[in-house]
């Protein structure tokens, strides 16, 4: 099956006993057995729930796994991937990823005796510099969060299968977010885990909170599905459902995302406020051949830097109605959000303006709107940047 199509049907079989088309939420706690040992395939709803499984079998079909796991969280499906290693493993990240991946390395698992080194990943070669004997994972965000940079997969890829420093093969993860299983599927380029919050693109309404893993290899799903039982962090029923009804959707959504972005991005490129654009779809970005190369399309995340810094970007947020200023992305409207004082927060401001993420910054999700009145939305906003400037 051809990805759309997967996206509404995989793992969504009518329901046996009633023949509803649409995968029924199944709210219990716990299953009723026959006998000891003799159940249905379903005992506690921790372990298991069918509105869990047809989840998990649809995300796993959409990133061509042959596996996949849910959630409570993003970041709860990033701890589960934690639960691989142990005390004095040694971790291998990319610098630009979003804040909360950072501080739960950091602030978390920092403390249990893990240890992180920060490098550029969009160049493979510094990847392998930083790999260690007790290196265990390497861990990417492409595109990135809030820069927008690309990681080659395939290059990373090769350096983690060819790596001769590492005592234990570390493994590659990948969180695709950003790019979602429709522009992208890491798996296909040599990763071992791909990681998702599907209250992103995949849920895409802003009505739901997951997280996702996916992967191929036995011996890591064996691992992670334990810890997903034992520590249980899982989603409830309801949040599955959310998540597969708004899958269904993901190959249109993405496709008007896209067209909205790309928009959005050569209007913002000519706009004499604004300093800087980070779009993969533009042929400015520093990325944009190996975005052709990698992505089947160039997303719909787009950020800016606007001018006058941190004053400049305060004076433009909250001037627009239709992009508004709110955390998360993905969903159908259109989101701005200030990286610096929302999710990079927990970055210091030393190892931000490093990297990049400057005050000035802007991430915007652009979403599904008529793209004449996102661009005019924008306009206005930018305008009235304009006129407090010229007032003082």
């Amino acid at each position: 099956m051809k990805f759309s199509t997967k996206a509404i049907h995989a793992g969504q079989e009518p329901e046996p006993t009633t023949g509803a088309i649409m995968t029924p939420i199944f709210q219990t706690s716990t299953y009723v057995q026959e006998g000891l040992h003799k159940h249905k395939g379903y005992e506690y709803a921790r372990t298991q729930n069918p509105t869990r499984t047809a989840l998990e079998e649809c995300l796993a079909a959409l990133e061509n796994a042959k596996y996949a796991l849910s959630f409570g969280s993003g970041l709860a499906a990033e701890g589960n991937i934690m639960n691989l290693l142990s005390s004095g493993d040694h971790v291998v990240c990319g610098d630009d990823v979003y804040g909360g991946t950072y501080r739960l390395f950091e602030k978390v698992w920092k403390r249990y005796g893990i240890s992180f080194d920060f490098v550029d990943a969009s160049d493979a070669s510094k990847v392998a510099k930083a790999i260690k004997p007790e290196t265990r994972l390497v861990w990417l965000e492409t595109p990135t969060n809030p820069l927008l940079r690309l990681c080659d997969i395939k290059a990373v890829a090769d350096v983690v299968k060819n790596d001769k420093t590492a005592k234990i093969k570390p493994a590659l993860v990948v969180d695709n977010t950003f790019a979602s299983p429709y522009l992208q599927n890491p798996l296909d380029m040599g990763a071992d885990i791909v990681v998702h919050s599907v209250t992103k693109y995949l849920g895409g309404h802003s009505d739901v909170v997951g997280g996702a893993v996916m992967c191929n290899r036995d011996d890591l799903y064996e691992t992670l599905k334990y810890h997903q039982n034992a520590v249980g962090a899982v989603p409830g029923p309801f949040d599955c459902f959310l998540v597969l009804r708004g899958i269904k959707t993901l190959a249109v959504r993405m496709e008007a995302h896209q067209k909205n972005a790309m928009a959005v991005a050569q209007y913002l490129e000519k706009h004499p406020l604004v300093e800087k654009v980070m779009y993969p779809g533009l042929p400015s970005h520093p990325h944009h051949e190996l975005a052709k190369k990698q992505m089947r399309g160039f997303g719909g995340m787009v950020s800016f830097v606007i001018k006058g810094g941190e004053e400049g970007a305060r004076q433009f947020l909250g001037t627009t109605k239709l992009f508004s200023l709110a955390e998360s992305l993905g969903g159908v409207e259109s989101l701005m959000c200030h990286p610096v004082s929302m999710t990079h927060g927990s970055i210091p401001k030393e190892e931000r303006d490093a990297r990049g993420v400057v005050d000035a910054l802007i991430r915007l999700s652009v979403g599904i709107e008529d793209q004449d009145d996102l661009i005019k939305d924008l306009e206005t906003g930018l305008a009235k940047v304009k006129l407090l400037a010229e007032a003082k």
